[in-house]
C-alpha cells in the first residue's frame, strides 16, 4: 500500500518543491495582484515580481493590494509589501522596471523554474515569450478582456509559442497607460476618444484623460476635477483647452520622476510657441508626408494644432445647438468628431515621441474599449496556479489552454479546456531555423524603416543587428550606439541589396536569430511599405471542428477525459492569448 503524505492540500513532494523553487511573476496589476496572493497562499516562497508601472487611482477598484495612500508608488514594490503583511515568511524581490531592460537577459530567466505572465501589452508578451524559449523555461501566459479570459502553457519544443498564431488587433488597454505612459499610437487614439466623451459626450470616470496628479484630496477622499466642467468654465476656449491638455498636464506628468527613469520623457507643447510665434510656417513644420488622398497624408504639428482648434469650435457649436444637457456621440463617420480625434491623438503622439498617423490610419484603428472585470482577473489567476502545479509535478503533458467564457456553453460550462498544440513549423520565432520573406522596394525602403517598422515593430525585436549575406559580412545595422547611424537615411539599394538578397538578423538580448529573404517589388499596393510573404492573416480562421468536451479541467488528472477542442466552447477566438488585460 502506498502512503500519500500531504502538506495542506498538496502532496509533500509538491509542497517541498513549491517552497524551494524560484518563480518570476511579470506584471503586478489586475491579474498580477490576484496571482501574487494565490502563489504565496499556495506555498510558493521564493518569488520575484517585476512591473514598470506606478499605481493609478483607477486601479483601486480591483487591484486589492493597493490603497489610495499608494497612488503614485511602484506597483511591484507596494504589491510585495502588501503580500508580506499576510504572508511574512515569503521571500519576495520586487523590481520597479521594464522586463525588456537588457539587465533581464537569458541568464536572468534561467534563475527560475517557471515564469508567469500577467502583462498588458503584446510587445512585452512577445519579448517574454522569446526569453523563456531561449532559457528553456516554462511560461504560463494569461489575459483577460471583460468577462473573457484565457490561460495557456508554453514549453519550448512541446507547445506552440505565443507568436505561433496570428493575433487580432488589441482592443483593451490599461487606463494608467492611456493617461500617463502611452507607448503606442493606439494608446493616443484611445485617449483622444476618451477626451471627446469627456468634453462633448457622456462622462465616464474610468475614461478620465488627466494624469493622476490632477487628483485632489477633499476630506480624505480622492476626487477628480471634471474635464467637462472645466471646459464649460472656459467657454470651450480652444487655446485654453490646448494648453491644459498638451502643456499643463504633461508638465504634471514630468513631476512624476519615477515614470521617466526607464522611459523617454514627454515634451510639452505650448500654443503660443507653436502657433502664434511661428505664424503661417507652423502650418506644416515637418512637411506633409504621404501621397494620394488628403486623408492619407500626415500633417505637421502646426497643422494638427489648427485642426484641433477648428474641431473644438465646431463641436462646441453643435453641442450648444442641441441645448442644455445635450451630449454628442463619437462616430468615426462624423467629420468634426473624426477631425478632433485625429488632431488630439497626433498631438499626443508627438508629445510622446511617436510617429504621427494619417486620418485614414486613425479611423481604421479606432475601436471599442472593453472594461476590466475584477472577477475575471481572479478566475484567471487561479487557473495560472493550477497550471503551475502541474508543471512542478512533472505533468506538463497534462497542461491545457483554458478559456473562460461569458456565458455557459451548451454543456453548461464556463471554463473550457483545449489540448496544447505543438509548435508551428512556420513560426518565425520558435522554428528550428526561423526564416521569413519580405517583399519591399529596395529603392524606396530606408535602413531606418527596416530597423523600426519591419524588425522592431513587425517582428518584435528589441536591439537588432543586421548583416548582409554578401560574402563580405557587411554590417547594415548595429545595436551598438554610434556604429551605423549614418546608414539610417540610406536606401537598401545603396548597399547592393536587391531581389534575392539575404539578411541575417540577430537580437542578442533575446538570443534570437532570424534570416530575412528580400524580394524586390516596385508595384506594392498603395500606402503599403512592405509585405511579409506567406504571413499569417490578421485574424485566425474560425474553428470548425467539434469534439466531445472534457469533463475535468481543474486538475488535469491522468484519469480524466481528454479536453475539448470544440469551437462551441472556444468563443474567445482560438488565437493564442489574444486578450489584453487592464492593469
Amino acid at each position: 500500500m502506498v502512503t500519500l503524505q500531504l502538506v495542506g492540500s498538496l502532496r509533500k513532494e509538491l509542497a517541498d518543491s513549491l517552497s524551494t523553487c524560484r518563480v518570476l511573476v511579470v506584471g503586478a496589476g489586475g491579474i498580477g495582484c490576484e496571482l501574487l496572493k494565490n502563489v504565496v497562499l499556495t506555498g510558493f516562497k521564493n518569488i520575484e515580481v517585476i512591473d514598470l508601472d506606478i499605481i493609478d487611482v483607477s486601479n483601486l477598484n480591483r487591484q486589492f493590494l493597493f490603497q489610495k495612500k499608494h497612488v503614485g508608488k511602484s506597483k511591484a514594490q507596494v504589491a510585495k509589501e502588501s503580500v508580506l503583511q499576510f504572508c511574512p515568511t515569503a521571500n519576495i524581490t520586487a523590481y520597479h522596471d521594464s522586463i525588456m531592460n537588457p539587465d533581464y537577459n537569458v541568464e536572468f530567466f534561467r534563475n527560475f523554474m517557471l515564469v508567469m505572465n500577467a502583462l498588458d501589452n503584446r510587445v512585452a508578451r512577445n519579448h517574454v515569450n522569446r526569453m523563456c524559449l531561449a532559457a528553456d523555461i516554462p511560461l504560463i501566459e494569461s489575459g483577460t478582456a471583460g468577462y473573457l479570459g484565457q490561460v495557456t502553457v508554453i514549453k519550448k519544443g512541446l507547445t506552440e509559442c505565443y507568436e505561433c498564431q496570428p493575433k487580432p488587433t488589441q482592443k483593451t488597454f490599461p487606463g494608467c497607460t492611456i493617461r500617463n505612459t502611452p507607448s503606442e499610437p493606439i494608446h493616443c487614439i484611445v485617449w483622444a476618444k476618451y477626451l471627446f466623451n469627456q468634453l462633448f459626450g457622456e462622462e465616464d470616470a474610468d475614461q478620465e484623460v488627466s494624469p493622476d496628479t490632477s487628483c485632489v484630496l477633499w476630506d480624505g477622499d480622492i476626487k477628480r476635477v471634471s474635464t467637462k466642467d472645466w471646459a464649460r468654465s472656459t467657454g470651450y476656449d480652444p487655446v485654453k483647452l490646448f494648453n491644459k491638455l498638451f502643456k499643463d498636464d504633461i508638465q504634471y506628468l514630468l513631476t512624476m520622476d519615477k515614470l521617466w527613469k526607464k522611459r523617454k520623457a514627454p515634451l510639452p507643447l505650448d500654443w503660443l510657441e507653436f502657433v502664434i510665434l511661428s505664424g503661417c510656417v507652423i502650418a506644416c513644420p515637418q512637411g506633409v508626408t504621404g501621397t494620394g488622398l488628403k486623408d492619407q497624408q500626415v500633417l505637421g504639428v502646426g497643422g494638427y494644432c489648427q485642426l484641433f482648434s477648428r474641431s473644438v469650435e465646431t463641436l462646441h457649436s453643435v453641442l450648444a445647438d442641441k441645448g442644455d444637457g445635450a451630449e454628442l456621440v463619437w462616430d468615426k463617420d462624423d467629420p468634426p468628431a473624426m477631425d478632433f480625434v485625429t488632431a488630439a491623438a497626433n498631438l499626443r503622439m508627438y508629445i510622446f515621441s511617436m510617429n504621427m498617423k494619417s486620418r485614414f490610419d486613425i479611423k481604421s484603428m479606432a475601436g471599442n474599449i472593453i472594461p476590466a472585470i475584477a472577477t475575471t482577473n481572479a478566475v484567471i489567476a487561479g487557473l495560472i496556479v493550477l497550471e503551475a502545479l502541474k508543471i512542478l509535478s512533472g505533468d506538463v503533458e497534462q497542461c491545457r489552454t483554458i478559456f473562460l467564457n461569458k456565458q455557459p456553453n451548451p454543456r453548461k460550462k464556463l471554463l473550457v479546456p483545449c489540448a496544447l498544440d505543438p509548435p508551428s513549423a512556420n513560426c518565425y520565432v520558435c522554428a528550428s531555423k526561423p526564416e521569413v520573406t519580405v517583399k519591399l522596394n529596395v529603392h524606396k525602403t530606408l535602413v531606418l524603416a527596416l530597423q523600426d517598422k519591419i524588425l522592431k515593430e513587425k517582428f518584435g525585436m528589441v536591439a537588432p543587428d543586421v548583416q548582409i549575406e554578401d560574402g563580405k559580412g557587411t554590417i547594415l545595422i548595429s545595436s551598438e550606439e554610434g556604429e551605423t547611424e549614418a546608414n539610417n537615411c540610406k536606401f537598401l539599394s545603396d548597399f547592393a541589396i536587391r531581389n534575392g538578397s539575404r539578411l541575417q538578423v540577430d537580437d542578442f538580448l533575446q538570443d534570437y536569430t532570424l534570416l530575412v529573404n528580400v524580394i524586390h517589388c516596385e508595384n506594392l499596393e498603395k500606402d503599403v511599405e512592405f509585405e511579409v510573404v506567406g504571413d499569417a492573416p490578421d485574424k485566425a480562421p474560425t474553428p470548425t471542428r467539434s469534439q466531445e468536451e472534457g469533463k475535468n479541467i481543474a486538475n488535469g488528472n491522468k484519469e480524466s477525459s481528454e479536453p475539448s477542442t470544440s469551437s462551441e466552447g472556444v468563443q474567445v477566438n482560438l488565437t493564442l492569448m489574444t486578450f489584453s488585460l487592464w492593469l
